[in-house]
């Protein structure tokens, strides 16, 4: 059997990705998945913008709900489970479409993991004991310092990351950026087709101000006041969600609804930066201008007579 080739349709939080990439699907036969750190987690719906239970049925979706929220769900298994979708959906002959916007699980995908040196607890409980100490802004500072790349990155609230390039630095003395760089240079593990939508920022922060105020209606704070209140508590990653972190902390009398409802946005945008300044690194992308007159049907259909060779399987 020929080695399958992966379209990953990638951008920013709410551009309009999976759209695009269920127009596709819908006109290929393909099949979707997920490249998204928090759809994983099964309950975290509103939240995530998982695709609803009728979309799903009408196209295969992969790693999805697959965890509970929890467990801590690292790249490597998201990259293990990912390849067997990749193995599955390659035997039944039908195209395959990733789309989300993580972009750790997407260079995973691309180029392959970068293992780096082992753990070390002492380093990681005295950097946990500083966060609980004195904020997370502190050992970001710390890490913008050190890896500004590596800050750009990485969002303040995901101390589990930043904790990890500190650690890489400490045990070997250079930037977790310098040695992913070392490391996945010229390396592609599939052949790969890559689209990226953008829209101007005006647009984009409209469009995450409306889902904003469209997963509040949904009902946002009693999905995460349900799954506060399960018997198992959340994990750390599930925990950091953009969405979940905000209503956590309005659950829990810190913050008003309303101030919840303005962090969400404001750390939406800042994602929006971050995977902005991953993106650039795959050069090999497609990039295709948005307006808010923009209509995915067209966007599928000039995609098809220009690249629907590629979806021949």
């Amino acid at each position: 059997m020929t080695e399958p080739t992966l379209t990953f349709i990638i951008g920013c939080t709410g551009c309009g990705k999976g759209s695009l990439a269920r127009a596709l699907a819908r006109n290929t036969g393909g099949e979707i998945v997920s490249i998204d750190s928090m759809k994983v987690y099964r309950g975290m719906d509103i939240g995530t913008a998982k695709p609803s239970s009728q979309l799903r049925r009408e196209i295969p979706h992969h790693m999805i709900d697959v965890v509970e929220p929890s467990e801590e769900f690292s790249v490597a298994q998201y990259v293990a489970r990912a390849e067997d979708a990749v193995r599955t959906i390659h035997a039944r002959k039908r195209p395959i479409f990733f789309v989300g916007g993580t972009p750790l699980y997407l260079k995973a995908m691309i180029e392959g993991l970068f293992d780096g040196p082992g753990a070390d607890e002492q380093i990681r409980t005295r950097l946990r004991e500083q966060i609980t100490r004195e904020g997370s802004m502190a050992v970001y500072r710390q890490l913008d310092e050190i890896d500004p790349q590596a800050a750009q990155r990485i969002h303040p609230n995901d101390t589990r990351r930043m904790i990890r390039a500190l650690e890489v630095y400490e045990l070997t003395g250079s930037t977790i950026t310098d040695l992913q760089t070392q490391w996945d240079r010229n390396r592609t593990r599939y052949p790969c087709v890559l689209i990226g939508l953008r829209r101007e920022r005006e647009d984009q922060n409209h469009r995450t101000n409306q889902r904003v105020q469209r997963m509040i209606k949904e009902g946002l704070v009693e999905e995460v006041r349900h799954l506060q209140s399960a018997t198992r508590p959340l994990s750390a990653s599930a925990r950091q969600a953009v969405g979940y972190a905000e209503m956590i902390q309005h659950l829990n009398g810190e913050i008003s609804l309303e101030e919840a409802v303005e962090l969400i946005k404001i750390n939406t945008r800042q994602l929006a930066k971050s995977q902005r300044t991953w993106f650039k690194r795959f050069l090999q992308t497609e990039w295709v201008d948005l307006t808010p007159l923009s209509k995915v049907e067209d966007i599928a259909d000039d995609l098809m007579s220009r690249r629907g060779n590629v979806w021949s399987v």
